[in-house]
């Protein structure tokens, strides 16, 4: 297991940190999602172990990952920005990751040229941002990790190889138990691709659990109730708004339950639609705070 206990990071007498709990199951592709500033990338240099925690913890299976090479070299990090030796090539950095990742799969590397065309002779840095991320994602598979740290992984790359990505990804971690913890602003690729989700706002972390456990919780209805008739008591509505008859309702619970509960008090109308990652999302941290109240209408 990756995780974070009670992690407090300032910079310059900022708080981007603030009692960090994550806790990433082994074989978990983790998403860490959060509005802007609220410690995502920061957390996840803390857990790729480029970062010391001002107090805390940072482990993995129960080892601290902060200068500690034997944690290290059970994991890979690729960050938004991808970093290469200057002048360095693809060849020359897996003759690099060879020495420093002991499972490092030189077969796998072989094979993967199938997927990354690229040349391997020339010097990284002439590549264009997206054959870099390509490069770092041809290093960071080959070389077989028990868990893949990404931060913004698939930014300038086409959608075709944004999806082959993906699928060699998720194919580690379900044939592989490898853990993989991704950060992204893009919540609709996360959906298909996440198991878990934890949400981040001002350095703490709102909640983290299963995705499909999540999308079980909160229900949107529309509904039309007779003149007169009003809503069941005691919803947990996160949010509402009218057109005529017609309400459409964001509710915290399980749907089953709250169909029932509205079914009680004989709706001229009522169905039931499956909520986003993007729109949990929005209501678990505020939607009004974005002003994007009708996001969901």
């Amino acid at each position: 297991m990756l995780e974070m206990r009670g992690v407090i990071k300032t910079f310059d007498g900022v708080t981007a940190l603030n009692g960090l709990n994550i806790q990433v199951p082994q074989g978990a592709v983790y998403g860490l999602v959060g509005p802007n500033g609220a410690g995502k990338s920061t957390a996840i240099r803390h857990l790729a172990g480029i970062l010391r925690q001002d107090a805390g913890e940072v482990l993995l299976e129960g080892m601290p990952v902060f200068e500690n090479p034997a944690a290290k070299r059970r994991l890979a990090y690729i960050p938004d920005d991808v970093y290469v030796f200057p002048g360095s090539t693809l060849r020359e950095m897996a003759r690099f990751y060879r020495r420093i990742y002991p499972r490092f799969d030189t077969g796998r590397y072989e094979r993967l040229r199938q997927i990354f065309t690229f040349s391997e002779t020339r010097p990284l840095l002439r590549l264009s941002r997206g054959m870099q991320k390509q490069a770092a994602f041809w290093l960071a598979l080959s070389a077989r990790p028990e868990v893949l740290i990404l931060d913004e992984p698939v930014d300038g790359l086409d959608p075709v190889m944004r999806r082959r990505i993906w699928q060699l990804v998720t194919a580690d971690a379900a044939e592989n138990g490898t853990t993989v913890l991704v950060s992204s602003h893009n919540l609709r690729e996360l959906e298909d691709v996440c198991d878990w989700v934890g949400i981040l706002h001002e350095g703490r972390c709102l909640l983290e659990r299963p995705l499909a456990e999540l999308q079980e919780n909160i229900v949107k209805i529309r509904v039309a109730l007779p003149d007169g008739v009003e809503l069941p008591p005691g919803l947990s509505i996160l949010h509402r708004s009218l057109s005529g008859k017609l309400q459409t309702l964001i509710l915290r619970g399980r749907s089953e339950e709250l169909q029932e509960r509205i079914q009680a008090v004989g709706p001229l109308f009522m169905d039931t639609l499956p909520l986003s990652l993007e729109e949990i999302f929005i209501y678990e941290v505020g939607g009004a705070e974005y002003g994007l109240q009708d996001f969901l209408l």
